[in-house]
């Protein structure tokens, strides 16, 4: 018999699905058997899987070791994670349930391919190296990004380290709830700021939006504000370091946006302009887009997300950033 408490990280989620994650290679149909048997019991009582699990509950698995080791993956680091570098990790802010992190450019948010080093394994082995969380842990919780960014994007990155945080936070994001300001180098002199709508959509074999001004079948609708900061001269062209407000936050949204009105982002290989792009990178060895997660505004919040209310904080802009901005 094995005994699980369930620890905070592991409340709110429904006793089927805590299972299907403690024992990932067993069918679902095995865990329904077991718990009409009784052999698996919550808190001592027969249970229908639907339950919603609560810190301090208790699960008995009455199973041999063996059976519960063959259906239960391996909780130890595959090879990727294990190669992530907690040093390279930089924290803008950390508390109990809510991580934020200025992630560099060139880093894969989350893995596409299962040997990929990303943000989330760089975070992960954060908190396992820092006694957070423990390899049985990573059985039923996973932490993870709540706000994905482009690998090439550098900048702020929302992650939860707790499920009430992560899911807290998952929901703050999806509701456009939480302010997303980015800042940029675009093509251009932007003399006044404006807030911009459209139409987007993606193709998805080709990785890329296309931008309408009147709405079109199948594409979603998007709002973005800009704010001129400085008119940036390199050479005989003019450049405009902009502040972007992320309104609605959709693929590509504001590459392709501004793009679409004649602005395109210093360094974009897919929406930008390749004369100016092989410039940049011949003078300041550029090879990436100029943009970067600036700042995240929160409001009036209560519970686990309660220590961000009415906060605002910063990730300060890469290197090169500020050689050319400043140039």
């Amino acid at each position: 018999m094995k005994l699980i408490i369930i620890k905070e990280n592991e409340a709110g989620q429904r006793l089927d699905k805590f299972l299907a994650k403690y024992m990932d290679k067993a069918p679902k149909s095995f865990f329904y058997k077991m718990l009409r048997k009784k052999n698996i019991t919550l808190n001592k009582k027969k249970a229908a899987g639907n339950e919603r699990l609560k810190t301090g509950d208790e699960i008995c698995l009455f199973l041999s070791d063996n059976t519960i080791e063959n259906f239960s993956g391996k909780c130890v680091y595959t090879e990727s994670l294990e190669k992530a570098p907690v040093s390279g990790l930089e924290i803008v802010y950390e508390d109990d349930h809510i991580l934020l992190i200025n992630k560099p450019a060139g880093l894969l948010s989350q893995k596409a391919r299962p040997k990929d080093v990303s943000l989330v394994e760089q975070l992960i082995s954060y908190l396992l190296e820092s006694g957070q969380l423990k390899e049985e842990d990573l059985r039923s919780f996973r932490p993870g990004i709540c706000s994905r960014l482009d690998r090439n994007t550098s900048g702020l990155v929302a992650a939860g380290k707790s499920f009430p945080g992560l899911q807290a936070m998952n929901e703050l994001i999806r509701t456009h709830t939480v302010g997303k300001f980015y800042r940029c180098i675009v093509s251009g002199v932007i003399k006044n700021g404006q807030k911009i709508e459209g139409w987007l959509i993606k193709d998805k074999k080709s990785n890329q939006v296309t931008v309408y001004e009147k709405e079109q079948k199948d594409c979603l609708f998007i709002q973005t504000e800009y704010l001129p900061l400085k008119t940036i001269f390199v050479e005989d062209k003019k450049y405009t370091y902009l502040e972007v407000h992320l309104i609605t936050g959709r693929s590509h949204q504001i590459r392709a946006h501004l793009a679409s009105i004649g602005h395109p982002l210093v360094g974009d290989a897919k929406y930008g302009d390749p004369r100016t792009n092989r410039y940049f990178f011949q003078h300041f060895k550029l090879q990436h887009q100029l943009l970067h997660a600036y700042r995240l505004e929160f409001p009036s919040l209560e519970g686990c997300l309660k220590p961000l209310s009415n906060r605002q904080f910063t990730a300060d802009l890469p290197t090169i950033f500020t050689e050319i901005v400043g140039g």
